[in-house]
């Protein structure tokens, strides 16, 4: 980002390349309408560039531009009168179901699918900010401090955040026959 700052161009490209996927699918799972998405998606990418000559490291690129997509997805939901909800289905969600090796019988790979369709379940019905503080420790890879930075909370309540999300996913999980 300091290069791209710096009025080198290639620089945004390798940006973009790097965080186009992850961004999006966290947008995506936020709001599940990909033309919605999409537009975030390009708002927080026009909202960089216009921010460039401003920006200044205080955190990890990641965090920044999580923040940034963060902020604008508040500011959707505010427009729009909404909660923030993520809605996983196979379509959408970014996220692959787990295939069953091939040397497994039938039932086994059944199996795989009702667990990952629980476990979607599970994630959809997590309180938003929990759910949030998941999607952005696993999708992002961001640390708990990353987390607090980019949704401006305080570095305790990101970690109570995620630990509640993991406390009720493993629960749910565990009640899996």
């Amino acid at each position: 980002m300091l290069a791209y700052r710096n009025g080198d161009a290639g620089a945004f490209d390798e940006l973009y390349g790097r965080h186009r996927g992850g961004l999006y699918r966290y947008l995506l799972r936020h709001c599940r309408d990909a033309a919605a998405a999409e537009e975030l998606f390009q708002d927080v990418w026009m909202n960089l560039i216009r921010a460039r000559a401003s920006y200044e490291v205080s955190a990890k690129f990641t965090t920044y531009l999580y923040r940034l997509a963060h902020n604008r997805l508040v500011d959707h939901y505010r427009k729009h009168s909404h909660g923030a909800t993520v809605f996983l289905d196979d379509e959408q969600s970014g996220i692959e179901e787990p295939a069953a090796p091939v040397h497994d019988q039938p039932e086994a790979g059944y199996d795989v699918k009702q667990r990952f369709e629980h476990f979607k379940n599970l994630l959809a019905v997590l309180p938003a900010v929990q759910r949030e503080a998941f999607v952005l420790q696993q999708e992002a890879g961001m640390s708990v401090e990353e987390i607090a930075a980019a949704t401006g909370v305080s570095r305790e309540t990101a970690k109570s955040r995620l630990r509640y999300a993991l406390a009720k996913l493993r629960r749910g999980m565990s009640r899996w026959p």
